[in-house]
């Protein structure tokens, strides 16, 4: 049986790291929908519970770090994610950065987005062309593991703080 998010959460310790590079994600997402439809407090509210569970794991101790690369001008739903990050992300305690596309062709990246949690193991995301997840990927190989938080640590000394990131 799959562990829930709460419980596979409840375990890290320390620091995650989460790196997002795809310009659209889920499109029937119900929060995208209230967006689209100008409904921004709603669609933020729909995001309440990971808000929560995000409050949880800093309530602990646990750094939550987030960076997202994005093609300017941001796409529909970069906009969303940036128009919800401070009343989802900021208030659940996580750091958010944007890194713009154009800055980040020099850095080595995986292929997929991903999470690494405690510095030890982590999570590929996969999704199809349209933006479906496609189902998650655990790792814990060192190698993979480096990989991953070495273009992320790169990432994160380019990107904007989210506080100060203006959109183009």
């Amino acid at each position: 049986m799959p562990e829930t998010l709460e419980g596979e959460w409840s375990r890290v310790t320390r620091n995650a790291v989460h790196l997002e590079m795809r310009d659209s994600y889920i499109r029937d997402d119900p929060g995208f929908i209230a967006w689209q439809q100008g409904r921004t407090a709603e669609a933020a509210a729909r995001y309440q519970p990971w808000a929560d569970l995000m409050k949880k794991a800093t309530a602990r101790g646990v750094v939550v770090r987030r960076a997202r690369i994005v093609s300017e001008p941001l796409s529909d739903y970069c906009r969303f994610e940036y128009d919800v990050t401070g009343p989802v992300n900021l208030a659940g305690g996580e750091e958010v950065r944007w890194l713009p596309r154009r800055r980040a062709s020099d850095i080595a990246l995986p292929g997929n987005d991903f999470w690494v949690f405690d510095g030890t193991h982590g999570k590929f995301n996969h999704f199809t062309g349209d933006g479906s997840s496609a189902g998650p990927e655990s790792f814990e190989d060192p190698r993979v593991v480096k990989l991953c938080v070495d273009a992320f640590e790169a990432v994160w000394e380019r990107a904007t703080p989210h506080e100060e990131y203006r959109p183009a």
